[in-house]
């Protein structure tokens, strides 16, 4: 594919000691960075994540645990509802555009899904369908049923591998929850890895299950020391709903992703999220508080002082007004698909979250 690229233009200001920035598109993958000079070019790469909340098939295919999202089951789930629901993700992740990255995310890893058949069909619905998105699946051990998986666009991504990981707790061999999958592949002429999780709820209690999280980042932290035993300088992203803010343990000591980018050691991790979440910010809320679950964290070998190559540039939480609660005491909130058993043909009780990647055309 042709990349049509526009170079960008500095506007010195005099009296002032800053730059204003002229963003010029890429009209395939996009292009746009905040660099003094002029004369260079960069790509841009859009990397996000999406709890899909809850989205199975209409198949009682797992005994009690399958049975609620079932025509006969509770929710009375039934094809009608389901094409509802894989529509309007699909819609959701059709937003996903900006004028640097207008084909989407080139990478988007997604959570709460029953099985690979329903990403088939997500990728395959009208708003999205013409991207060709792959999928990556992998069948977890949760009780739940519930699975990670990962969805790309060929044009821009190519997975060279895919490992995953089960979360094992010492003492507690009937613990079960979803896997840890690591795709590694080529984005940008550069080697990446991505870890896609959702790890323990806070079930029982934020404090109480709080080992379990912390024992999930330090999985996370263990496969990326392994990466970087065979790629020292590769980049590696952490991405999912770890049902944890930036500032818990389980990401601030047992991942060790820190708030801010100077203080990331080359195998270490930043974590944008942490100061989003401090303007008040987030992606999901309980009780009038916000919470930031959903997070991509950056390794330190993903940030520009760090490396030549492809870097992180920023990131946004995806809350476009038509997923949010319009009315009564979740107004603002995301628009979830049920709420009080109720049917509300929303999207997710998740708002989807994005980090742009950047690096200079050569």
């Amino acid at each position: 594919m042709k990349h049509i690229l526009i170079p960008l233009k500095n506007y010195e200001i005099m009296r002032k000691y800053f730059l204003t920035l002229l963003v010029c598109v890429l009209v395939c993958t996009g292009a746009l960075a905040q660099k003094k000079d002029a004369s260079k070019q960069f790509l841009v790469f859009g990397v996000g994540f999406y709890n899909l909340e809850n989205l199975f098939d209409t198949i009682n295919n797992n005994g009690k645990y399958d049975l609620e999202f079932s025509p006969k089951g509770a929710r009375q789930w039934n094809a009608e509802k389901y094409w509802s629901k894989i529509n309007n993700l699909a819609y959701c992740i059709s937003q996903m555009t900006t004028k640097t990255t207008p084909m989407g995310p080139a990478i988007l890893g997604v959570s709460e899904i029953e099985n690979k058949s329903v990403l088939d069909d997500l990728v395959k619905a009208d708003p999205i369908k013409k991207w060709m998105l792959q999928v990556v699946h992998h069948d977890s051990p949760d009780r739940r049923g519930v699975d990670v998986g990962l969805l790309y666009n060929p044009r821009f991504f190519k997975v060279l591998n895919v490992t995953n990981h089960t979360l094992t707790i010492e003492g507690n061999p009937t613990f079960r929850t979803r896997d840890q999958m690591c795709v590694t592949g080529i984005l940008g002429g550069d080697t990446i890895s991505v870890i896609v999780n959702h790890w323990p709820s806070r079930l029982g209690g934020q404090e109480q299950s709080s080992y379990l999280r912390e024992a999930a980042g330090a999985l996370s932290k263990h496969i990326a020391d392994s990466l970087w035993a065979i790629r020292p300088n590769q980049g590696v992203i952490v991405m999912g709903d770890l049902n944890d803010d930036p500032q818990d343990k389980s990401c601030a000591v047992s991942l060790g992703a820190v708030r801010d980018a100077d203080k990331a050691q080359l195998h270490g991790f930043y974590n944008p999220w942490w100061k989003m979440l401090d303007k008040g910010i987030g992606t999901l809320a309980y009780k009038g508080q916000w919470n930031l679950f959903d997070q991509i964290i950056v390794s330190g070998t993903l940030l520009e002082d760090n490396t030549d190559g492809l870097h992180y540039w920023k990131c946004q939480v995806n809350n476009f007004d038509f997923l949010k609660s319009d009315t009564g005491q979740r107004q603002g909130y995301p628009l979830r698909t049920y709420s009080g058993g109720v049917f509300l043909n929303g999207y997710s009780d998740h708002f989807p979250t994005e980090v742009f990647l950047i690096k200079e055309r050569r």
